[in-house]
C-alpha cells in the first residue's frame, strides 16, 4: 500500500509538471520565451514616456500598491517594484516556519533573482517589446474599464477582498475586476500615459543624482559614521539600530532628497554592498561593517515615511552624548542572538543618559516606529493599546538617573526580549519571557519605593521630563485605527481613559520588541509572543501612570481600565509586579484623580508643547472652528457606526477647502485578550477626536461638507441608531469609491497633505477605503 501511495503521488507530481510544461510552451508560442533580463539594467527614454507614466502611477495606484500590504505584494512606488512584479503569497499570514523576506531593494536585486523567489512578471518580458498583451499590468489595467466596480456594504474595504493575483498564464481565464480595484478607471489621458510607456518598451533611465551638496553632506555623516574607535563603532551600531526604517534628510525648505541607513561590506567612496539581514543587529558576516547613506528614489508613502534630521546641532549631540572622554569601551558586543536583541547588554558601555535622551529628543520618530515603520502597519502591535490614549516621559535630568542606570545594569538579564527566539519560535516562549519581566518589575518596584521613602521623597509631576520647555515631544496622543495607528505631538482632545509613562528601560523594550527584533515574515510563535510580551510593557507604562495617583485610588482605576479581565491578569496588576507602595507627593481635589492627573500633565508640559508645529496651514474660520468642536464632543453608541479614520473636507464661505480628520475612539471594559475583541467592545463609551489638519495614512471615507452644514453633520451623527442610518449619511456627505469625482478629490488630499508639511509629505493608502 506505501508503495502504491507513493507511485499515485509520484504520478499526479508528473501530471502537474507536464500540465505546467504544456502551459509554458503555449505561452511561449504565443508571446515568445521569457526573457526576466529586459528590464534588469536601466535604458535610455526619449521620449520621456516613464516619467509620464510615473506621475499616473504615484497619483492612481500607488495609493495601494505599495509596501509589504500591497495586493499581491505588487509594490508600484518604483521601477524596480513593477519590474519585481506579482507574488500570491501574503505576507501578513499566520505560519508554522517563517517565510523568506522578499524585501525590495534588500533580498534580490533583478528580476530575474525575483522568478527565483515566486514573483511573476507584470510587465512584458515575452513578446517584442511593446506588445501590449503580453503585459499583466495593460491587461488588468485595460480591463477596469470593461468591468464595473462591485456593489456591496459600505463596510467592504479592497483589504476585505482576496488578492487573485493572475499571472499571464492565468490571466485569460480571469474574470474579476481590473484595477484600479473598487476605484475609478484611470482617465483617457492617464491610460494613454502608461500605454505609451509600455508601447515604447517600458524603459527606465537611470534615476537623477542628487544635487552635489547633498551628496557631499552624505558623505560627511558617513565619515563621521565610520569612525574607527571603538566608541565610534559601538555608537554607529546603536544609532543604526534605531535608524534603520528612517528616511534621513539634512534639512533645507521644501521636500528634500532623503537616505537610508545601511550596512555595507564596503567603506564610503565604495559602491554599497549591502548586507541584508532579517534584523539589523542580526550577525553580518564580515569583521567590519560599514553604516552608509542610500538615496531613497521610490515614490513615498505615509504608512512607511518616519522623516529623521541629521543636522549640526545633531552632529554636536551625537559626539556630546557618545564620543566624550568618558565614553569607554573595551571591546565591541557580539553578534550572538543573545546578546544583540538585547540592548541592555549590547550597549552597556554607552551612557544610559545618552541612549534615551537619543530616543526621547524624537519620541515622535521612535513611537511611529512600533505604529508603522519596517512592516507598513502593525496589527500585532496595535491590537494591544488603546484608540487614544496619552504618553508622557520620565525626566532624563533627575538625580536619581545614574543611580538607576546602576540599577539597570544588573537587572539585563531580566530585560530579554522574545526575538532572542528567532523568526521560528515556539509560541510559549512568551511564558519565560513574562516570569523575567515580572521579575524585573519587582525588582524595580522595591527599588523605587526605597528611594522616594528615604532620599527623595513622595513622586511628584517633577518627575515627569517637561521637554527641556521647547520639545513638543514631550506629550503624545497615540491613535489606534483598528490594524492602523498615528502618533502626533501634543495631548490631543478630552483627557482619554488611560496614559503611560515611559522611561529608558520601556522605551528601549518596546523599539527592540516591535521594531528592530520584529520579523513581519516571522513564524506564528514570533507573532504571538510579541504580542503576548507587548501586553506587559503597556501594564508598565500604565502602572508608572498610577503610581503617581492617591494610594487609595489606584485599585478602582485599575479596576476601571480592565473591566471583565480574566483572573490572571487582574491578578497581574494588583500583584507585587505593578503595586507601587509609595504615597504620591501630588495634592488632588477631585473625585477623579486620574483625569485630573492628566489635566495637571497637560498644564506642566504646555511650554513644550506650544513649540509643536500646526498642521493646518491657515486657520478656519471661527465658525467653522465652532462646529468642529462641537463634532468632536459626539460621543457614545451613534459613534460606533463612524469609520475609524476619515478626513472631513471642508468648505468655507470664501471657497477655500480646509482638512480635518475625524477619528473614530473604539471603547472597549479591556484590552488584554488576544481574541475576542468584538466582545469587549462598549460602543456606549465611543468617543470622536477632532484635528485640524491629516492624519493617519489609511483613511476610510472622504466626507465633502459646507462650513454651514457642519452642526446639522453634527446632529445627524448624534442622532444614529443603526448601521442603515449611517448609510444615509454616507450618502449625503461621503464621496464614493466609484465616484466619478474620486480621483480629482483625492487629487486636493494628496497636495493638502503636502502643504501640512513638505519633509512628511507621503501618498496616503485606500486598502481601507469603504467601497461604495
Amino acid at each position: 500500500m506505501r508503495v502504491k501511495t507513493i507511485l499515485s503521488l509520484l504520478s499526479v507530481a508528473l501530471i502537474l509538471v507536464g500540465c505546467a510544461a504544456i502551459v509554458r510552451n503555449q505561452l511561449d508560442s504565443k508571446y515568445g520565451a521569457a526573457d526576466p533580463q529586459r528590464y534588469a539594467s536601466p535604458t535610455a527614454d526619449p521620449g520621456n514616456t516613464w516619467q509620464s507614466a510615473k506621475q499616473v502611477f504615484d497619483r492612481r495606484c500607488v495609493l495601494c500598491h505599495a509596501c509589504y500590504d500591497a495586493p499581491c505584494q505588487l509594490n508600484l512606488a518604483s521601477f524596480e517594484g513593477i519590474a519585481r512584479g506579482e507574488n500570491k503569497a501574503s505576507i501578513y499570514a499566520a505560519r508554522l516556519r517563517a517565510a523568506e523576506p522578499t524585501r525590495l531593494f534588500s533580498d534580490a536585486h533583478s528580476p530575474a533573482e525575483w522568478r527565483k523567489k515566486g514573483f511573476s512578471a507584470v510587465l512584458n518580458e515575452r513578446s517584442a517589446e511593446g506588445d501590449l498583451e503580453a503585459s499583466v499590468l495593460y491587461r488588468m489595467l485595460r480591463l477596469k474599464g470593461e468591468t464595473r466596480s462591485p456593489k456591496g456594504a459600505l463596510a467592504a474595504t479592497a483589504a476585505d477582498v482576496p488578492a487573485s493575483c493572475p499571472t499571464i498564464e492565468e490571466l485569460d481565464r480571469y474574470s474579476g475586476e481590473g484595477m484600479p480595484y473598487g476605484l475609478p478607471p484611470l482617465a483617457s489621458a492617464e491610460m494613454e500615459a502608461i500605454t505609451g510607456w509600455l508601447k515604447a518598451g517600458s524603459p527606465h533611465p537611470a534615476p537623477a543624482p542628487f544635487p552635489r551638496a547633498t551628496m557631499q553632506e552624505a558623505e560627511r555623516w558617513e565619515k563621521f559614521f565610520n569612525g574607527d574607535s571603538l566608541a565610534a563603532r559601538l555608537m554607529s551600531r546603536y544609532i543604526y539600530e534605531h535608524l534603520f526604517f528612517a528616511h534621513i534628510y539634512f534639512g533645507g525648505a521644501g521636500e528634500p532628497p532623503f537616505f537610508e541607513m545601511v550596512r555595507s561590506r564596503t567603506p564610503p567612496g565604495e559602491p554599497i554592498d549591502l548586507i541584508a539581514t532579517r534584523r539589523p543587529y542580526d550577525d553580518p558576516g564580515v569583521t567590519r561593517v560599514y553604516y552608509r547613506l542610500r538615496p531613497v528614489h521610490e515614490t513615498l508613502v505615509a504608512k512607511t515615511h518616519i522623516p529623521y534630521r541629521l543636522d549640526d546641532v545633531r552632529l554636536e549631540k551625537f559626539r556630546r552624548w557618545f564620543l566624550a572622554d568618558s565614553v569607554k569601551v573595551a571591546a565591541l558586543p557580539s553578534y550572538d542572538r543573545e546578546t544583540a536583541s538585547n540592548p541592555f547588554i549590547s550597549f552597556r558601555d554607552l551612557p544610559l543618559r545618552s541612549r534615551y535622551r537619543f530616543m526621547l529628543e524624537e519620541a515622535h520618530f521612535t513611537i511611529a516606529g512600533f505604529l508603522k515603520g519596517p512592516v507598513c502597519r502593525g496589527q500585532i502591535a496595535l491590537s494591544v493599546i488603546d484608540d487614544r490614549f496619552w504618553v508622557v516621559f520620565a525626566d532624563p535630568d533627575s538625580p536619581a538617573f545614574e543611580r538607576d542606570a546602576e540599577f539597570l545594569a544588573h537587572q539585563a538579564d531580566y530585560l530579554k526580549l522574545p526575538a532572542e527566539s528567532g523568526s521560528n519560535a515556539f509560541a510559549l516562549d512568551w511564558l519565560g519571557y513574562g516570569r523575567a519581566q515580572k521579575r524585573f518589575l519587582e525588582l524595580k518596584v522595591q527599588h523605587y519605593a526605597k528611594a522616594f521613602e528615604k532620599t527623595e521623597g513622595p513622586p511628584t509631576l517633577e518627575v515627569l521630563w517637561d521637554g527641556d520647555r521647547t520639545n513638543p515631544n514631550a506629550g503624545l496622543t497615540i491613535f489606534r485605527h483598528f490594524d492602523q495607528g498615528s502618533v502626533v505631538q501634543g495631548l490631543v482632545g478630552a483627557p482619554p481613559k488611560t496614559a503611560w509613562i515611559i522611561g529608558y528601560p520601556l522605551l528601549e523594550r518596546i523599539h527592540y520588541l516591535l521594531v528592530a527584533g520584529f520579523d513581519v515574515f516571522g513564524n506564528l510563535g514570533h507573532q504571538l509572543n510579541t504580542r503576548v510580551y507587548m501586553d506587559y510593557l503597556r501594564m508598565e507604562g500604565e502602572a508608572n501612570f498610577v503610581a503617581l495617583l492617591p494610594l487609595d485610588s489606584r485599585k478602582a482605576v485599575r479596576d476601571y481600565w480592565y473591566r471583565g479581565a480574566r483572573s490572571e491578569v487582574q491578578d497581574y496588576i494588583d500583584g507585587s509586579a505593578t503595586r507601587f507602595p509609595v504615597e504620591t507627593g501630588i495634592a488632588f481635589k477631585t473625585a477623579d484623580p486620574a483625569h485630573e492627573l492628566m489635566r495637571m500633565m497637560r498644564a506642566r508640559l504646555e511650554p513644550a508643547l506650544g513649540h509643536k508645529a500646526p498642521l493646518m496651514r491657515g486657520a478656519p474660520s471661527p465658525a467653522t472652528r465652532a462646529a468642529i468642536g462641537r463634532l468632536g464632543a459626539v460621543q457614545g453608541r451613534s459613534v460606533s457606526f463612524l469609520p475609524q479614520l476619515s478626513y472631513l473636507i471642508v468648505r468655507e464661505d470664501d471657497g477655500a477647502e480646509r482638512y480635518f480628520t475625524l477619528l473614530h475612539d473604539n471603547a472597549h471594559s479591556n484590552i488584554s485578550h488576544l481574541f475576542d475583541e468584538e466582545a469587549r467592545r462598549l460602543p456606549d463609551e465611543d468617543t470622536l477626536t477632532m484635528m485640524e489638519g491629516l492624519v493617519g495614512a489609511y483613511p476610510n471615507a472622504f466626507y465633502r461638507i459646507r462650513s454651514a452644514e457642519l452642526s446639522a453633520f453634527a446632529d445627524e451623527i448624534a442622532a444614529m441608531k443603526g448601521p442603515a442610518d449611517y448609510a444615509k449619511l454616507a450618502a449625503r456627505y461621503a464621496l464614493g469609491s466609484s465616484d466619478p469625482e474620486f480621483w480629482a478629490v483625492s487629487d486636493r488630499v494628496v497636495e493638502a497633505l503636502a502643504r501640512q508639511s513638505p519633509v512628511d509629505a507621503a501618498l496616503p493608502d485606500y486598502g481601507r477605503f469603504a467601497l461604495h
